[in-house]
């Protein structure tokens, strides 16, 4: 049996026995090594198995989806929400449904936008040329402004704080350190930032994009 095949069978079996999803990844992985299906490919699996499919093969062959139904935009959203790195394209092969499809659910049913905070590999020719073709909506933001950026107002302080007067041995105790400090950041806390980030665009608005500081801004929500 094809080694996939064998893979889809094992996440049935655990699946119906009512195994956890990530446990199930964690024996495919002690079993196949490399050749394991991905962590999005076997929770994909998982959850066809869980809504009541049968069969381990693949569908029938045919032209991706093009409709954007409400299935399908749920569909997305789910695969967002447990792996938001995802690309358009991966997105577009594990649902089967057309990366144009899937690009305009992604920017008018889901509202997901690029936000651009001016850095150089982002104002590269290349890039610039590739949302362009992709029609890909962008947030302009004003130069020199960290009070706009996420990482710069709440991140990257979060995280330097437990990482502060200690010295480390190797760029490996680094990576691990700043690791265990960004999973120990409650998710409120990041909600809690990107409602913030709202206000702050409003603030910036209500003063026609001048530096200000301290001041009491009216400004509608």
């Amino acid at each position: 049996m094809d080694s996939k095949l064998e893979q889809r069978t094992c996440i049935k079996f655990c699946c119906k026995n009512e195994i956890k999803c990530s446990d199930t990844l964690k024996m495919l992985q002690k079993c196949y090594g490399d050749d394991t299906l991905s962590k999005t490919q076997m929770y994909q699996w998982y959850e066809r198995f869980k809504s009541g499919r049968e069969a381990v093969e693949d569908d029938a062959p045919g032209r991706p989806s093009t409709s954007k139904t409400d299935e399908n935009v749920d569909e997305i959203r789910q695969l967002l929400i447990e792996n938001r790195k995802l690309t358009i394209r991966e997105i577009a092969e594990t649902t089967n449904i057309s990366f144009g499809s899937v690009q305009s659910i992604l920017r008018e049913d889901l509202g997901l936008i690029l936000h651009d905070d001016n850095a150089p590999s982002h104002n590269a020719l290349i890039i610039r040329e590739f949302l362009v073709k992709n029609n890909t909506n962008t947030i302009q933001q004003p130069p020199n402004s960290p009070d706009l950026a996420p990482c710069d107002f709440f991140l990257f302080d979060r995280l330097k704080k437990p990482l502060r007067g200690t010295r480390f041995e190797s760029v490996e105790a680094i990576k691990l350190k700043s690791l265990e400090a960004l999973m120990a950041i409650p998710k409120t806390d990041f909600q809690k930032s990107f409602e913030g980030w709202i206000k702050r665009w409003h603030k910036c608005i209500a003063a026609d994009g001048d530096y200000f500081e301290g001041d009491n801004l009216n400004f509608e929500e």
